[in-house]
C-alpha cells in the first residue's frame, strides 16, 4: 500500500536539508548491498530524528535496532557534549556494518554498540534515558515499552518506528504477526494513562510518546 504519494515524498526530500557525506554514503551502500534496504530510516526521517535530538539536547539516547547505523548517527548529532548513545543490534552482520560506519564518524566515541538480545542488554545499562528510538522486532514493542517507560526521564521521548507497518494496520481485517503486534502496541499506548502521544504519518509511521 502506498501510504504517502511518491511525488509528495520526492518533494519533501527536495526541500529537506541534504544528508552529510557519511549518511549519504551509508544510504547508498545499504540500498545497493543490503537484502532489506527499506529498513533504513533514510533522508527525510533521518533529518527529522536529528532535529528532534538537537531540540532536546539529550544526555543519554537508547536505540533498539541499529540496522546499518544511519539513524544512530542522526540521533547522535544532538547529544550533549558529554552525552552517550547506546544502540543494540541482534544481527551480527548488521552490527559489523554498524561498527564500520560508526568508526568513520567524528561522533564515534559517543556511540556504544551492543550486540545481542535487547531484552537482556537493556537491564545492564544504568541510565535514565532522555530519548529512545524503538525500531526492533515488532512483536516485542509492548515489552520494550513497559521495560523502558519507568526509565524514561521526566521530559524524555520515546519514538517508535513502523507504527503503520506498511499500511497493514489500516486493513479492515489485520493479518500477519507483525501487523497484529503493531496494532496491539498502538492500542496499548493509546490506553495508557501514564503517557500522551502523537502518531505521525512520516514514512512508515512514527509514534512519539512522552510521560504526562
Amino acid at each position: 500500500m502506498e501510504l504517502v504519494n511518491i511525488l509528495a515524498e520526492q518533494y519533501a526530500a527536495l526541500y529537506t536539508s541534504p544528508e552529510d557525506e557519511l549518511l549519504h554514503s551509508i544510504n547508498d551502500s545499504t540500498s545497493a548491498t543490503h537484502k532489506q534496504p527499506h529498513m533504513l530510516s533514510g533522508h527525510v526521517q533521518g533529518k527529522m530524528l536529528e532535529l528532534i535530538s538537537f531540540a532536546m539536547r539529550p544526555k543519554y539516547i537508547l536505540e533498539i535496532g541499529s540496522f546499518t547505523g544511519y539513524s544512530a548517527l542522526c540521533l547522535a548529532k544532538g547529544l550533549q557534549h558529554n552525552g552517550e548513545l547506546h544502540t543494540i543490534e541482534i544481527r551480527q552482520e548488521d552490527a559489523h556494518t554498524c561498527a564500520e560506519n560508526f568508526s568513520r564518524s567524528a561522533l564515534h566515541k559517543k556511540i556504544h554498540l551492543h550486540v545481542g538480545n535487547a531484552m537482556e542488554i537493556i537491564p545492564t545499562l544504568p541510565f535514565v534515558w532522555d530519548l529512545i528510538f524503538l525500531d526492533a522486532d515488532k512483536t516485542g514493542y509492548i515489552a520494550y515499552y513497559e521495560l523502558l517507560l519507568p526509565r524514561l526521564s521526566t521530559n524524555g521521548l520515546i519514538i517508535a518506528d513502523n507504527v503503520l507497518f506498511h499500511g497493514q494496520v489500516l486493513h479492515e481485517k489485520i493479518s500477519g504477526k507483525n501487523a497484529l503486534a503493531i496494532d496491539a502496541f498502538n492500542k496499548h499506548v493509546a490506553a495508557d494513562d501514564r503517557t500522551e502521544q502523537v502518531l505521525l504519518t512520516v514514512r512508515d509511521g512514527l509514534l512519539l510518546i512522552k510521560k504526562k
